[in-house]
């Protein structure tokens, strides 16, 4: 290939730097509100520095952000339903996606469709099956119920995703571990659980995800403050009585940081991962 041109690579990197721009621009106008006690209210013009630096924000948002209750009681909340939505989506998903990895068995196509169109239907079109069901078994408006309605959304994306990753792992692997006198369930987990763990991880992400940032369809699960995760909480400030723009943006910056936490300390795992496990 030929080496680009100086005016072609000075474009390259021109489009670079816009593209990053309209990335950081709302994430800085985020930051500086938060840190900016002059601001009250809605933000009049957008200053590249806070005119006031101050954590008096945080402190706030830290010890009553909305309803009634504290920050570390909606991040416990977000916690368990998104947690709880990312392990229920993996260890229910991993069987049934080995399943259509390896096995060959009647209705298989039809079931891989049937996931294919659950992963594709709006959430709202889950909302009215779940709500009846919820309710039958009155867990609707505990976290519980929160949980099972998240990994239900979660649920279709994960098994295709693992069912790829199983179906990129080696026949020659499995067959090993078959003339070694491992049967399935322990080919599956001695070999093929452990060489596509990093797809799993992403797919876990995903669904940890989905149960930490949703909200609308939490409203329609919850309806006890004690029950509100940190989502619900910053769209209950948009749509309730918002006295400043600086504590939703500093609350938004906290539920962030946990995410941000995640991700770079699971981010080596998975390189590493990535890069050693069909080695091991």
């Amino acid at each position: 290939m030929s080496r680009p041109r100086p005016w072609q690579q000075l474009a390259h990197q021109l489009g670079l730097a816009l593209i990053a721009l309209f990335v950081l621009v709302p994430i800085w106008g985020i930051v500086y509100l938060a840190f900016d006690g002059a601001v009250h209210g809605w933000p009049t013009d957008f200053r590249v520095w806070p005119k006031e630096l101050t954590l008096r924000v945080f402190a706030e948002v830290w010890e009553k952000p909305a309803q009634t209750q504290t920050f570390l009681g909606l991040l416990r909340n977000s916690m368990l339903v998104a947690g709880g939505a990312a392990i229920l989506s993996v260890a229910l998903g991993a069987s049934m996606a080995y399943a259509f990895a390896r096995l060959r068995f009647p209705g298989r196509r039809a079931g891989l469709i049937g996931l294919l169109v659950g992963a594709f239907l709006p959430p709202v079109a889950l909302m009215m099956p779940l709500y009846i069901i919820l309710s039958i078994i009155q867990i609707r408006t505990s976290l519980a119920g929160l949980t099972i309605v998240y990994t239900a959304f979660a649920m279709p994306f994960c098994v295709w995703n693992m069912r790829a990753a199983f179906q990129a792992v080696p026949n020659e692997l499995e067959e090993a571990a078959f003339l070694d006198g491992a049967n399935r369930a322990g080919a599956f987990w001695h070999v093929t659980l452990p060489v596509a763990l990093p797809s799993i991880g992403v797919a876990a992400l995903i669904a940890f995800l989905i149960g930490y940032s949703e909200f609308a369809m939490g409203w329609l699960f919850v309806n006890r403050a004690q029950n509100v995760t940190l989502a619900m909480a910053i769209s209950g400030m948009i749509r309730g009585s918002l006295e400043s723009w600086a504590n939703l943006a500093a609350l938004a910056i906290l539920m962030s940081l946990p995410v941000v936490v995640l991700f770079v300390v699971l981010q080596r795992y998975l390189i590493d991962r990535l890069s050693l496990g069909t080695a091991e």
